[in-house]
């Protein structure tokens, strides 16, 4: 995609696409939203969204449908069985990401739990260049265990590598030799790194995965829930792939795997998911799973009207005008803060901006999660909602103990389509004010912690009264202002 140049000499990212439908925004005193945290255990998945301005929660489910995707669900075909909405959805499948077979699912998470009852039991490892919280669930309920095999560079905050999601080929040879293939059922590339600052990986790693996993007799498990924004950075940063085009770059990585599967909610901007594969034997071997846990055969638990919005948001993800948005203002807001001296990832990568708080924060202790502080720091000042990415996120070992994440991230999702030019600049000057207070930031404490998945539903509490003291130093700064 041709860069577009202002005149003015600003390097501002521009809206190839016009706002039809819009939804009213609340910004709510800070009074309140400090009353919102309490009242949601200072976990930003408990806040009510009539207390949040910009949800920068996740992007998954959230990104804006086109005019075309809410045409298409008004043809949707509600039948059972046999529906023609899902044969559209499989041509659309196989146009896009070049699979013959497709197994739906109701979402990502659900292919995860299919694919882990299938080929994980006890004692089974899984390689992967980083886990994603659902997947590493979905493993270890099974009995498995995963490693995660990324290069060095991919935790140094302020890096200018290009392809930080790389799967670190040395060790994942040493692993399979030490573990041997028959307890590895699978290899995992997730497309982009969800939880290392979106951050992609290289179509030549790939292909350095595919040698060993052929090598070894083993599967390749793509996750492609993002490669359409994997995909747009290959053409940004892989000399290969310079003067090609989104269509060939993905179909160029999914060949690659022996099976993907994916969320919608994030690779098509609507809701549910799948499995494809153009192995039959792999066929076999799940789709008698989708009708046990998710729905028959051509709707796999999903709403027909998504079955159609999914159909148009796959071919929509070769367009780089829709792709390029979100990353476009992502690249923005990180440079921005960059040049402020905030801590954040670097280079700018996909679904959202990432705080560093084992910087911003390096007053508390991660045993007092200081990326779940930052986040309900940033909410309390902004009313902008963020999602934890560090302790919080992870899961405790087999004997209780806390395991420390490797990053301690804020992540600031933004969508596609969603959210103007004027707004990524109101999260900026919040960031900056935030920073500049940032000692006044405490740390954090569970009052309850359920036993899987505790960033979803478990509840928090201030150490202190730091809260209290960061908004009257608000107040003092801002006066009445929201």
């Amino acid at each position: 995609m041709q860069e577009i140049k202002f005149y003015s000499g600003e390097n501002i990212p521009l809206e190839l696409h016009k706002t039809r439908i819009v939804q009213k925004l609340h910004l709510v005193p800070i009074e309140r939203r400090l009353e919102a945290l309490y009242e949601g255990g200072f976990n930003t998945f408990q806040l009510s969204t009539k207390d949040v301005f910009l949800d920068m929660l996740t992007d998954s489910g959230t990104n804006a449908m086109s005019d075309n995707q809410l045409a298409a669900m008004m043809q949707a075909d509600d039948a059972y069985a046999g529906s023609q909405s899902f044969v559209r959805l499989q041509k659309a499948v196989v146009d896009v990401l070049g699979k013959q077979y497709l197994l739906p699912v109701h979402q990502g998470r659900a292919a995860e739990n299919i694919i882990s009852v299938a080929y994980v039991k006890k004692g089974s490892l899984v390689p992967m260049n980083y886990h994603f919280t659902t997947a590493m669930a979905h493993i270890t309920d099974k009995g498995g265990q995963i490693v995660e095999l990324l290069y060095d560079e991919a935790y140094v905050v302020n890096s200018s590598h290009p392809f930080k999601g790389n799967m670190n080929i040395e060790k994942l040879e040493e692993v399979i030799r030490y573990h041997t293939p028959k307890n590895i059922p699978f290899i995992r590339m997730e497309a982009s790194t969800n939880l290392i600052g979106g951050q992609p990986f290289s179509v030549q790693n790939l292909r350095d995965v595919r040698t060993l996993a052929d090598k070894y007799g083993i599967r390749l498990v793509l996750d492609c829930s993002l490669i359409g924004e994997n995909a747009y950075l290959v053409l940004q940063r892989e000399d290969e792939f310079k003067n090609s085009d989104m269509g060939t770059v993905i179909k160029t990585m999914t060949d690659l795997a022996d099976l993907c599967y994916f969320s919608a909610r994030k690779l098509s901007s609507s809701r549910g998911g799948g499995i494809a594969t153009n192995s039959e034997e792999i066929l076999k071997e799940l789709e008698a799973l989708v009708p046990l846990y998710e729905g028959f055969l051509t709707y796999g638990g999903m709403s027909v009207r998504e079955i159609e919005a999914m159909s148009v948001g796959l071919y929509e993800t070769l367009d780089e005008t829709v792709i390029s948005q979100s990353p476009g203002f992502i690249k923005y807001l990180v440079e921005e803060l960059d040049k402020k001296g905030i801590p954040v990832i670097k280079p700018a990568g996909v679904l959202g901006a990432h705080l560093d708080a084992m910087q911003i924060c390096a007053h508390i202790p991660q045993s007092q999660y200081p990326a779940g502080a930052l986040a309900a720091a940033l909410f309390l000042i902004s009313g902008i909602r963020g999602m934890e990415r560090g302790s919080i996120s992870n899961q405790r070992d087999e004997y209780g103990n806390e395991t420390y994440a490797d990053m301690e991230l804020l992540r600031l999702a933004v969508p596609r389509r969603v959210f103007t030019l004027s707004q990524i600049k109101f999260v900026e000057d919040r960031v900056n004010w935030l920073y500049d207070n940032r000692e006044m930031i405490g740390g954090l404490k569970f009052t309850y912690e359920p036993p899987v998945l505790r960033f979803f539903m478990g509840k928090l509490e201030p150490v202190n009264d730091w809260p209290q003291k960061l908004m009257a130093k608000f107040k003092e700064d801002f006066g009445e202002s929201l």
